[in-house]
């Protein structure tokens, strides 16, 4: 009978992977389109390393020239742990995001 019990109390003691509550990761779009958030650090869709604001549940920069957009102000909100929906300017249709794996070459 404590054998169960032993065995339950060992796999609760074993490290678990957490996920953080937070707008940090790699991003995709279903037209293929990549972003990657790391702190105040964005790679845009564009591919341009580059800073702006960061909160735990959002992010916003301005987009640089050469970039489709240049000078647009992007808005990222975090709906969930996998869902995020971005929206370029005041008045720009809300776009969105799932987590997605590293990019691979």
């Amino acid at each position: 009978r404590l054998m169960p019990i032993a065995l339950l109390a060992a796999l609760c003691a074993l490290p678990t992977i957490a996920r953080a509550d937070s707008i940090d990761g790699a991003w995709c779009k279903e037209n293929g389109q990549r972003l990657m958030i790391s702190g105040p650090s964005i790679t845009t869709p564009g591919g341009t390393r580059m800073t702006g604001q960061y909160d735990r549940h959002g992010f916003t920069y301005v987009v640089p020239p050469g970039e489709p957009g240049a000078g647009t102000t992007i808005e990222m909100r975090l709906l969930g742990e996998t869902a995020m929906q971005s929206r370029a300017g005041a008045n720009g249709a809300v776009e969105d995001w799932r987590r997605c794996g590293p990019a691979t070459s």
